[in-house]
């Protein structure tokens, strides 16, 4: 199997999801924590964001915790200099919701339909 397939494979199995974390980027969004909510998909141990999705008890493959721009700035996971980057690449957030996921293909971000019959 490739890597563009594994990655489609990858993006598939975290669709499942994207109704949970549009609602989770609604309240981050209305609450006024961040115009940019992040989430970071991993199987892993991280620390970085809130753990809002737990494999384990959701008999899924990932583990899933809330984040935003900011932190992942403070954390120097995105550069200073490359926010207005990111910024402009970040999707419209009542469509999308954006997603960091760690997998054994690296560290990609993905923008998930949070409609994905749209």
């Amino acid at each position: 199997m490739s890597k563009a397939e594994s990655f489609i494979i990858l993006k598939e199995d975290l669709q499942r999801y994207a109704r949970v974390l549009g609602e989770a980027a609604d309240v981050i969004r209305d609450q006024d924590v961040s115009k940019y909510p992040v989430f970071v998909a991993h199987q892993q141990e991280v620390s970085i964001g809130l753990p809002i999705i737990e494999k384990e008890k959701n008999g899924g493959n990932w583990n899933i915790h809330a984040s935003t721009l900011e932190e992942f700035a403070a954390k120097n996971l995105i550069f200073d200099e490359k926010i207005d980057d990111f910024i402009k690449t970040y999707k419209d957030p009542d469509a999308f919701v954006c997603v960091f996921v760690l997998s054994e293909l690296g560290a990609n971000f993905v923008f998930l339909p949070r409609n994905p019959e749209s």
